[in-house]
Formats: C-alpha cells, sequence, structure tokens
C-alpha cells in the first residue's frame, strides 16, 4: 500500500531466522525503511538515535529482559512517542500471561505463527487509529493538555467509534494536570458504558487522589478479587493501604503482586522500601537484590538501587556483602555525578557501621558536596543523606540537603515528609529552622522577579524567574510566579511563540503541583485574555480545582 512506504520499522528479535521472516512480511506489506535490533540494549540505542513509526518486537528477547518490560523502560524514558504503533510478538502459550500481567499495554499483540495478511490487517487498523488521535497526541507531546482536552471532546464527537478511547485520554490528561475530580465523572461513565477493569481502577485512582482512600481501597480491593492478574490495580491498592498506614497489608499486596509478575523493577523497588520501612529485612533484601540484579540488563541503571540494598545489607550487620556491593557500584556508575554521590553515601553507612566515623564523615561530606551540583538525586536519597549526616553530627550539612529539598516540596504532605527526616532524630528546631531558611529562599527568589516586573524590566523579570525555575523547578509558588512574569512580559512587549509555549508548560505544571490553589483561575484567565488580544483562538480550558486553601506555604508574590 502506498502510504506504507514512508514508514520506517524496527525489529527486536534475537533469533536471525525470525528476524529474516519478519522482514520479508514487512516488505511485502510495502515497507521498505526497516532496521534490525537483536536484543533490548541495541534497540535503546537505536531508538535514542532515531524514531521509528511501528515496532514489531517479540517478547521472548532471552537477554535478560523481555518485551513487557522493554516497551516499559522506552515509554518510561520517553524514548518512543505516543504516536508509535508498538507490535508485540508472542507464541500462543503466553498470550494470557502477557496480556494480563501488562503495566503498560502495547499497540497490539500479534500471536505466532502469523501470516502477512494478518500482519497487514493490523498495520493498516493501527496506521488508521493514529491518524485519528494524531492532534491530541501532538498537543500532549507539546505541553498543550487544555487544547489536548478540547481535543478530545471533539473527538469523542466526531469519532464516536474511539469514544471509550478519547474519554479515557481526556480523563488520564485530567489526572496529570492535578484535577482527579474531574477525571472522576468520567471513569464513571466509562464504567456504566461497559464495565471493562481499567476504567474502574481509573476511578479508584481519582478516588485516592481526592484522598477517598476508603473508597478507593474498596473498589481496589474488588478489583484485584476479580482479576488476579491485573497488577495495576495491585499497585494502586498498595498505595491506599500505605496511605492508610497499614505497611503490613501494603506489603502483602505487592508480594503477591511480584510473585505474579517478578519483572517489574519499580514494583520490586517499592516492596524492598515498605518492606524495611516496616522493619521485614529480609524481604527487603530480597527485593533490592532483585532489583540490582535485574537492572543489569537494563539500559537505564540507577545507581539509588544499589545504595538501597547496600542500606539493608548494612542494617542486617552484613559489613562483608556491603563492601562487594560499594566496589561493584564504583566500577559502574564511577562516571556520574550521580554514580558517585551514591557511592559516597554507601561508603559512609559501612564506615559508620565498621566503626571508623572520621571516614564516614569524609564520605558524607562528598556526598553533600556532589548534592550541590544537582546530579539528580532522588527526594529520598535526599533525605537518606541528610539523616545520615544527623546520626554523624553533621547538623548543617544535614540542614543544607533538607533546605534543598524542601524548596522543591510540592505540597503540604511533602513538607510534612521532610521535616520527619529531623523531627525523628530529635531536631525539631533544625527542622523549624530549615523550613524558615527554604520560606526566605523562595521568597527572595520570588521577589527579585516580581520587583523586575513592577519597574517594567520585563526582560529581566523573565529572566530571573526561568533561573529560579532552574533552581526549584518542583516548588509550586516559583512556577507560578514564572508564569506570571511570562504573561506580563507577552502582555507589555508583545507576542513570543517561544515564551507562549513555555507559558503553557508552566501553567499545566503550577495545576500539577497545586491544584488546589485559588489563583489558578485567574492566572489561566489572564492567559486566555493574552492570546485573545493577539488573535488566538481559545477553544476550551480546564477549569481550577475548587478546594479551600492551597497547599503548601504561601508566599506573598506578583498576582495574576
Amino acid at each position: 500500500m502506498k502510504e506504507f512506504r514512508n514508514l520506517t520499522a524496527l525489529i527486536i528479535e534475537p533469533q536471525p531466522g525470525m528476524r529474516g521472516n519478519f522482514h520479508n512480511m514487512l516488505t511485502l506489506c510495502e515497507i521498505k525503511k526497516i532496521d534490525h535490533a537483536v536484543s533490548s540494549g541495541t534497540a535503546i540505542r537505536q531508538l535514542q538515535a532515531r524514531s521509528f513509526d511501528i515496532i514489531l518486537c517479540e517478547y521472548d528477547l532471552g537477554d535478560g529482559q523481555d518485551g513487557q518490560q522493554f516497551l516499559e523502560d522506552v515509554r518510561h524514558n520517553k524514548l518512543i512517542s505516543l504516536s508509535t504503533i508498538f507490535f508485540m510478538v508472542t507464541a500462543e502459550r503466553a498470550y494470557e500471561k502477557v496480556v494480563s500481567a501488562a503495566e503498560l499495554a502495547p499497540t497490539d499483540y500479534i500471536l505466532k505463527p502469523f501470516t502477512t495478511d494478518t500482519l497487514m490487517e493490523r498495520i493498516t487498523r493501527a496506521v488508521e487509529k493514529r491518524a485519528v488521535f494524531e492532534k491530541v497526541h501532538r498537543l500532549m507531546e507539546r505541553g498543550d493538555s487544555d487544547q489536548a482536552i478540547v481535543a478530545c471532546i471533539e473527538g469523542e464527537t466526531k469519532e464516536p467509534r474511539y469514544l471509550a478511547d478519547f474519554i479515557r485520554l481526556r480523563a488520564e490528561l485530567y489526572i496529570s494536570v492535578g484535577s482527579p475530580q474531574l477525571a472522576e465523572p468520567l471513569y464513571v461513565m466509562l464504567c456504566e458504558m461497559r464495565t471493562v477493569a481499567w476504567a474502574r481502577l481509573g476511578l479508584a485512582k481519582t478516588l485516592f487522589m481526592q484522598e477517598k482512600f476508603a473508597e478507593s481501597e474498596a473498589l481496589l480491593v474488588s478489583l484485584v478479587a476479580e482479576n488476579s492478574q491485573f497488577m495495576d490495580a495491585y499497585d494502586w491498592l498498595a498505595k491506599a493501604h500505605e496511605a492508610n498506614g497499614n505497611l503490613s497489608s501494603a506489603q502483602a499486596v505487592l508480594q503477591s503482586a511480584v510473585d505474579i509478575s517478578p519483572h517489574a523493577l519499580r514494583r520490586l523497588r517499592k516492596l524492598g522500601e515498605v518492606a524495611l520501612e516496616g522493619g521485614d529485612v529480609g524481604t527487603a533484601e530480597k527485593a533490592f537484590q532483585q532489583v540490582v540484579t535485574k537492572a543489569r540488563y537494563s539500559e537505564f541503571r540507577d545507581p539509588e538501587d544499589h545504595v538501597r540494598l547496600i542500606r539493608t545489607l548494612v542494617h542486617k550487620g552484613d559489613t562483608s556483602q556491603a563492601a562487594t556491593l560499594i566496589r561493584d557500584l564504583e566500577k559502574s556508575s564511577s562516571g556520574t555525578g550521580k554514580g558517585k554521590a551514591c557511592h559516597a553515601i554507601s561508603a559512609a553507612m559501612l564506615f559508620k557501621q565498621t566503626g571508623d566515623d572520621k571516614r564516614a564523615g569524609e564520605e558524607l561530606t562528598k556526598a553533600v558536596e556532589a548534592c550541590r551540583e544537582n546530579v539528580g538525586l532522588s527526594t529520598d536519597m535526599k533525605m537518606m543523606l541528610a539523616k545520615n549526616c544527623l546520626d554523624h553530627n553533621m547538623d548543617s550539612s544535614a540542614s543544607e540537603v533538607m533546605v534543598d529539598v524542601m524548596n522543591n516540596a510540592s505540597n503540604g504532605a511533602a513538607m510534612a515528609k521532610a521535616m520527619s527526616v529531623f523531627e525523628q532524630s530529635g531536631r525539631a528546631d533544625l527542622a523549624e529552622s530549615a523550613s524558615r531558611e527554604s520560606r526566605r529562599i523562595v521568597v527572595d527568589l520570588v521577589s527579585s522577579g516580581a520587583e523586575k516586573a513592577r519597574q517594567g524590566d520585563y526582560v529581566g523579570a523573565v529572566a530571573a524567574m526561568m533561573e529560579a525555575v532552574k533552581k526549584l523547578p518542583e516548588n509550586p509558588q516559583v512556577v507560578f510566579n514564572a508564569a506570571v512574569a511570562i504573561l506580563k512580559y507577552l502582555d507589555h512587549l508583545g507576542w513570543d511563540e517561544r515564551l507562549g509555549e513555555q507559558a503553557k508548560v508552566l501553567i499545566d505544571t503550577a495545576r500539577r503541583l497545586d491544584s488546589a490553589n485559588p489563583r489558578l483561575s485567574s492566572l489561566v484567565g489572564l492567559h486566555h485574555k493574552i492570546m485573545k488580544k493577539y488573535g488566538m483562538v481559545v477553544v476550551g480550558s480546564i477549569p481550577a480545582a475548587k478546594a479551600e486553601g492551597a497547599s503548601g506555604p504561601a508566599v506573598h508574590t506578583s498576582t495574576a
């Protein structure tokens, strides 16, 4: 078919004979631009270099990672676009297992053996559907959630055969921008249209995000009971148990899920964290060991996994195995700033356990210095570092790290968790001083931009606030006021396409970080007013959430 001739395809198949068969079939489908990969690793390197319209991936890759894990990796790390057509090829005997345990579904499954006609039919169907969703996907990848939602509403009317797909996508968009109360009735509608598990799961997510934990938990319990292989339901049920303070139930749910689908690294990691917090060191060690072992086959290894396992080993007193892992960490990740920071945190824990306080202090100092370079440590890892600094009486270092964490606390719960690091060590005084310092930094950054705007220096205001966003990308007050600075620039100095796009992204981020902020509606209103001023069509928006008060500390700044 002529419309297939410009399509590009990537075949991921370890067996040369099967690769040849797939290649010939694609050629008969008039697809000529075909590349091959013999493993998940070589496929990832090719995807990092270029994009493909179609990926034909064997489920059994035989290199320590299956096709489902590969799909989760490339989606999670954004190596394939929303419009990429991903076919999972699997033997019939494995199909039920693959489908039921899938976290993320591919475009379609193709059972072996299959014919060229079957492949042609699947490609035709997928290309047609891709064309229907092209506008929505383009808007989503551009970060324009408001217009993507409007495009979904239009699609629901124009393309009734894909009604459920458009409604589902719209609900997911509402969730992504922090408006679960708008997604909830959509999932209720989907449940009424056809009782499918993913619609009920979506409803449970919206209930959870609105802190209706009891309702969410009840729905999730029924989902797991009806479909013992619905992995996403297990994950959210564990979250619900954890939110209710029931760590033992959360651990039991995660363990059941791991027993069914043992290869998902994020779930194994979570099982280890919950088990360690609940005092089950044996389960934590086993889970973290599996994460480290399985991650060896992934192109997206994270040195923090080594730290979590080393922490568990140190906790149980196995210093010999901990030392071996630290050497392994040094070999595998010493070339990155994050790797060096993780090595220093791990070494400090080991030296502390063996009584070498001097060397422990030296390693902690190295880790704190690495944090200043923004090497990408997670919030949990920074809190672990701060706790170790407190245990070593390095109060100023602990405060420095935790001020950085507090600066990017997106809501009150995140701030409370950060302060608990000090409080659990009996240092409530440090918690208060760090909180005050974090507030001062945020106020100073925001005030600098606001003052420039008041003086008419709109260029300087934008520069100051975008620099602030670089430093504190998850701080809701900083992000909100950066959006205000850009909108004032556009209002007074004229339209700028690049800044217009940045404003959309910042408004979406502000909504995601603090959907209860009562000033969001005025910010969106100012944005629409400016778009209309320059002759742009405003066809819809997401209403701001209505809630009592905004999460996070209040900061008096410029207003929209």
